[in-house]
Order: structure tokens, then sequence, then C-alpha cells
């Protein structure tokens, strides 16, 4: 071959290599999208229909539908929202406190973007569905007398000025994990900002008519149950997923998930048996999601001896965190979502580096300086930016319903349905 043909071949082949079309062939990872596509697919099925049937079995009979209702017009808005400008301010680069807006509207994206070993557009749909369920949960906690436009209103600010923010400041590269935050999938980002929201709106809103009283128990546990048992199986999404890859780590996250919810499942269980005699389902599922939201965020860096204690921990505290807000208190928390959600995302966050001991199976990683201060400063921006929101709304357009409507029940006065003809 003469050197000109060589020097032909030489140039063809870096020529190649340089190509979009064969850098995206060398870096994409098959496996790792594929088990992305997955996890998505199962956190959506998280909200959808997972958390709906949850909350929707817990309520009144009157006011079946209207929860189910919120949860399903909160997951189309919430994908919007993200696509507006949710994604931008999340995992854009403009500074540590906020990603900007140069991602609106996804206009930067192309079929080539890559995030790491996976499409960006697998990514961010992935992340699309913890913006989803995040607002979704905060639903717990108003049901039953609750106006509709409100909380639609109230998600759409939400999501631009807390979930997004503070999204960036943790996963987005910002200030939070330049100080050595860890929260593997969401003890903060999505369990923290719910359930302190959930508070601020419990506050703003009132109890309900007639609470605690007149509240009748939940009108189809069998209900509760399946919706639980879909979000135990989401979470295989949403603690594996958020790997980003299908390597071990992803393997090991899913096993502590299962058994932090599995312990948690009979800590409820064994607590109801001791203080009321008599276990019942809506609280082993509730035991269940109090497991879950505490391994939540040490998913990536617990062992499974670790897994046994935080979900046995979770179980425990977020039992007496309900007796002490909906019973001591007298907080109309209607569904559990600071004492479930919220102290069970920031236990896991505290613990995570006690647990993560390599002694327990662990990584041996997480500083509790630091995870304090993560803590402490989404609690803080959580609760000032929702009462923002809140009052505001409250002072204009009114969060409430009507005595009439909310004695009549949601489903008809808000929806003109009826789940049970």
């Amino acid at each position: 071959m003469s050197k000109f043909r060589i020097s032909a071949f030489i140039l063809s082949v870096v020529a190649l290599s340089a190509s979009p079309a064969y850098a995206q062939d060398a870096v994409i990872n098959s496996g790792d999208t594929a088990w992305i596509l997955t996890a998505t697919a199962l956190v959506l099925f998280m909200s959808l229909p997972g958390l709906a049937l949850f909350y929707g079995g817990l309520v009144r009979a009157k006011n079946y539908l209207s929860v189910i209702m919120k949860v399903y017009a909160i997951a189309a808005l919430a994908s919007i929202i993200w696509v507006i400008g949710g994604y931008s301010i999340a995992f854009g680069e403009t500074n540590l406190w906020w990603g900007g807006l140069d991602n609106l509207f996804l206009k930067n994206l192309e079929r080539e973007s890559m995030s790491g070993s996976i499409p960006e557009s697998v990514f961010l749909a992935f992340q699309m569905t913890f913006a989803v369920i995040t607002p979704a949960l905060i639903v717990g906690a108003f049901v039953e007398r609750v106006k509709f436009l409100p909380v639609m209103i109230f998600t759409a600010l939400w999501l631009l000025t807390v979930y997004a923010p503070v999204t960036h400041w943790i996963w987005g590269g910002g200030w939070l994990a330049e100080k050595g935050v860890i929260d593997f999938a969401g003890g903060l980002v999505v369990h923290a900002t719910a359930g302190i929201s959930a508070l601020v709106y419990v506050y703003l809103l009132g109890a309900r008519k007639g609470f605690p009283m007149e509240i009748t128990p939940p009108h189809r546990p069998a209900v509760v149950m399946i919706g639980a048992s879909m979000l135990w199986v989401g979470w295989f999404g949403f603690n594996g997923g958020s790997q980003l890859a299908a390597d071990g780590g992803a393997g090991m996250a899913l096993l502590v998930t299962h058994i932090a919810a599995s312990m948690g499942t009979l800590s409820w269980i064994a607590l109801e048996s001791i203080y009321n005699k008599k276990p019942t389902l809506v609280g082993a599922a509730t035991g269940t999601i109090a497991g879950l939201a505490t391994v939540t965020p040490a998913a990536g860096v617990l062992g499974p001896g670790g897994a046994l204690l935080i979900g046995l921990a979770g179980g425990v505290l977020c039992y007496y965190a309900v007796i002490l807000f909906r019973v001591k208190l007298k907080i109309d928390d209607s569904l559990d979502v600071f004492a479930v959600h919220g102290i069970g995302g920031i236990l896991g966050i505290l613990l995570l580096p006690f647990l993560s001991s390599t002694a327990l199976g662990g990584t041996g990683d997480g500083n509790f300086g630091a995870q304090l201060i993560g803590t402490l400063s989404v609690v803080v921006w959580t609760a000032v930016v929702s009462f923002v929101i809140l009052f505001t709304l409250k002072k204009t357009i009114g969060l409430r319903v009507d005595e009439v409507d909310e004695i009549e029940g949601l489903d008809y006065a808000l929806h003109g349905e009826s789940a049970y003809n």
C-alpha cells in the first residue's frame, strides 16, 4: 500500500471516530439505558396509579375521586412544567444556586445529547418522574377540603421555586453537592420538601370540619394496600434507577430498599399489636412507606445491615410521629405526609453517615455535618417559599372549599362525579 493510501486510510479512521454517530455508538451503554428506561416507567407507576390508589383508599368515600383527580392532574402538569423550565433550573450550569434558564423548553436537547452513559432524553425523563411524584405527595396533607385550582397553581410555582432549585443544589452540582451532602434518591429533594410543604399547607388551611372526632376511618383499606404495593415495586426504580447505571450499585440499592421496606412494615405491625392489640392492613402499608422513605437517601451507600437498622428506625420513629402530630397535637395532616415522608426522609439523611459503615456492609461514605447543613437549608427554604406561595393564594383566590361543599364531598362538589353510584 502506498504512503498516500496509508495516510488516507488513517485520516478516514480519525474522521469516522470523531463523527457524532460513531461517538454515540462508542459511549452509549445499552444496558444502562435499558435499565433507566425501565426505572422511569417504574417511578411513574408509583404515582399513576400507586400513590393515587394509596391516598384514595385512605379518605372517605365522598372524596375518593377528588384525591385521584389531583394526583392525576399533577402528573400531567408537573411533566409540562419540567419541560418548560424545571429541568433547566435543576440541571443547568449557571451557578451553584440555580441552573438558569438557558434550556427553557428543552431547546438545547438533541437526539445525540448524552448524560453520562445514557441519552440525556432518558435522564431527563427519569428525573421528570421525580418531579411528578414529589408535589403529588403533598396532596395527602390537604385532602377533603381544598379547591382544585389553587392546587394546580401551587404545584406549578412550587416546582419552579422549591423543587427545581433544591434539586440543583444537591443533584445538579450545586452548593450542597460541593459541601458533600449525600442524598442518593431524594430524602431531602423529594421527601423533606414534600413533608415540610405539607405542614405549611395544613397550617394555613386549617383542619377538616369535625376533625378529629367526626372523621371516619379509611373507606377502602384493600385499595390502600394495593396502592402501597405498587409504590413498593415502583421504589425499585426510584432507588435502583438513581444509580444511573445497570451495575452492582443499582443491585445493592434495590436490595437494601426491599430490606428497609420489610423492616418498616414489620415494625409498624409490632407497634400496633403492642398498643392497639390488633395490627391493621392500613398500618402495615403505612409502615412500608415509612421504611421506603427512610432508606431512600441512603440506598446508594448502605449494606444489608444498615438497611435493617434504617428500616427499623423509620418504622418506629414515623409511627410515634403520627401519634404525636395527629393525636397529641391534633394537626390535621390528613394522610400523615409530614410524619411519614418528612420525618422519614430527614431521618434517613441524618442516619446515613452512621449506618453506611463498612462494618454493616456499606461504603463508609457520609459526613454528619454536611448532612445537617443540607437538612437545615432545605427545610428553611422549603418552609419560607411554600408559605409565601400559599399565603398569597389564600388571600387572593382562596385555598379551601366552602362548608357546604366540604360536607357534600369533593367528588361531586368539584368534579360532578361519584365513585359509587
